[in-house]
Formats: structure tokens, C-alpha cells, sequence
């Protein structure tokens, strides 16, 4: 799917940079930065509930 995304010009630049240097597009970086995002942010939110779960055990367990 298309998806226009407007960079402040100084992340624009250390990302041309960083395109340049790695001979990688910025989409690719981009997409590559999007996606790890989304995973730690899957993960604490798995963590939070591995927590919950486990810190609130009795009280699930009487509600069994």
C-alpha cells in the first residue's frame, strides 16, 4: 500500500546519509524502522500482560 511520510529535514538528512553510506534505499531503512518499532512495541505489551497475569495468579485462580 502507498503511504507518503514527510521527515523533518534533519531526519531526513541523517537518513540520506545513513541510505547512502549502507547503499540502501530510504524506504528500505524506513520500512526496517517501522517493523522493529511494532515489535518491541508487541513485546511490552505481551510483557504487561505476562506480568499482570502472573502477579494477579490467586486472584485469577479464585475466579476459575
Amino acid at each position: 500500500m502507498a503511504m507518503t511520510l514527510r521527515l523533518p529535514a534533519d531526519i531526513d538528512a541523517r537518513l540520506t546519509e545513513r541510505a547512502e553510506r549502507e547503499k540502501r534505499s530510504k524506504q528500505e531503512l524506513a520500512i526496517e524502522a517501522i517493523a522493529e518499532a511494532n515489535a518491541r512495541a508487541e513485546l511490552k505489551a505481551e510483557d504487561v500482560l505476562a506480568e499482570l497475569m502472573e502477579s494477579d495468579r490467586e486472584i485469577l485462580d479464585h475466579l476459575k
